[in-house]
């Protein structure tokens, strides 16, 4: 399994959690997804390498930006 970990800016709330759960769920081969607006952190577990330009585009798709950390 293959995991990334994610530095996520401007969530505030579980809302922000869930939406940007929704979006990065909706990748190919995800198959969990931790996300937290008290630490900023977001980590996407797979059972293949994850394509990053996905994930940051699927937090961007939120209304949020990522980096990798």
């Amino acid at each position: 399994m293959a995991t990334n970990e994610y530095q996520v800016t401007g969530m505030t709330c579980g809302h922000c959690e869930m939406s940007i759960r929704e979006e990065v769920s909706q990748i190919p081969g995800v198959e969990d997804i931790q996300v937290s607006a008290q630490t900023g952190k977001l980590v996407v577990s797979s059972d293949a390498a994850i394509d990053d330009a996905a994930v940051l585009a699927a937090v961007d798709e939120a209304g949020y930006s990522a980096v990798r950390s």
